[in-house]
């Protein structure tokens, strides 16, 4: 079993990527958490990082016994909840749990009702692939194919994806960089995604692969392409776009904590170490790779607050490059 293999299965191994933080004793935490704690997510129930709060929520009330309270704050793809996030008191008694586009936001809606710098970085929770994937009805086998028909009928070939949202950025530069005319169709949620792709209403779709693993596993749809630096074990046949010779960035989506900007770092330490011990326990691990097929980080927030920053320059270049927009 390789060592990648290992990574994903167990979810518990230190991250590539950023590597896991020193655990900080926090100190003068005084009498906190001083009452209910607020863990709000910016989006409805459902979906992704709705779930990924309630098992972490679940397992913190059960570790430290603190009241969490999680409170779902939809709307403006996600910049409703960050904003409410963003306004509270940086007291130790709020906190965000989001999903990847949260950093996109700025770049589709300048005018947002908060800023990146009101709201710290905690920690990036983990990670998975993007899947691109086909209806078993067409007949493309990679996403090499997929090109190779658009560029024979430019236009033609659709490709659902989420507005205002990484995949679509990805897209658009892929579009760009291989010269190809693929017809991207943006939907307002995931959900609309998955419905058109599984009734072959759109030829492909990109999804996380915690969204389309249901669909592939029954069938519903074929895996293409998954967009990491390297094949993932939960799909080990499907080629990356780097195998497949597809220009463009390795592109992840993933969930991460903020707090408001102004929190106490002790206290964001404390809840950091309560956070990692929470994701990293048998139990909630296990349940991050079967349902999300979730690669656990834990990073620190130095680590993930230069993460955020290299993928926003990354990004918003292409965002700005291509007048893309987020509707």
């Amino acid at each position: 079993m390789s060592a990648l293999h290992r990574r994903s299965l167990l979810a518990g191994g230190v991250a590539a990527t950023f590597g896991a933080p020193a655990i900080v004793r926090a100190q003068n935490v005084g009498d906190w958490p001083k009452g209910p704690i607020k863990i709000i997510v910016p989006f409805p129930p459902g979906g992704s990082t709705d779930p990924v709060a309630r098992i972490i929520q679940a397992k913190l009330i059960e570790t430290t016994g603190w009241n969490i309270i999680v409170d779902n704050k939809p709307g403006g793809t996600g910049a409703v909840g960050s904003a409410v996030a963003a306004k509270s008191a940086p007291d130790g008694q709020t906190w965000m749990i989001t999903f990847d586009s949260h950093i996109l936001n700025p770049a589709f809606a300048p005018s947002l009702p908060y800023k990146d710098s009101e709201l710290a970085n905690v920690m990036q929770i983990g990670r998975t692939p993007q899947v691109l994937a086909a209806h078993p009805d067409r007949p493309y086998k990679t996403f090499a194919d997929v090109v190779a028909d658009a560029k024979k009928r430019p236009g033609k070939v659709s490709v659902g994806v989420l507005a205002a949202s990484q995949a679509l950025v990805l897209m658009t530069l892929i579009k760009k960089e291989n010269d190809v005319d693929l017809n991207l169709i943006p939907y307002k949620g995931g959900g609309p995604v998955d419905q058109d792709i599984l009734a072959g209403v759109t030829d492909v779709a990109i999804q996380s692969l915690a969204s389309f693993s249901p669909h592939i596993r029954a069938n519903k749809v074929r895996p293409i392409a998954v967009t990491g630096e390297a094949r993932t074990p939960a799909l080990p046949d499907t080629s990356t776009l780097i195998e497949q010779k597809i220009k463009g960035f390795p592109s992840y989506a993933w969930w991460g904590a903020y707090a408001p900007t102004g929190t106490p770092r002790p206290i964001i330490d404390k809840m950091h170490a309560a956070i990692t011990k929470a994701v990293r326990s048998p139990d909630v691990t296990q349940k991050f790779v079967e349902q999300f097929n979730m690669e656990i980080l834990t990073s620190s927030p130095e680590a993930f607050a230069a993460y955020q920053k290299s993928e926003q320059e990354r990004w918003f270049k292409v965002i700005k490059d291509n007048d893309i927009k987020g509707d």
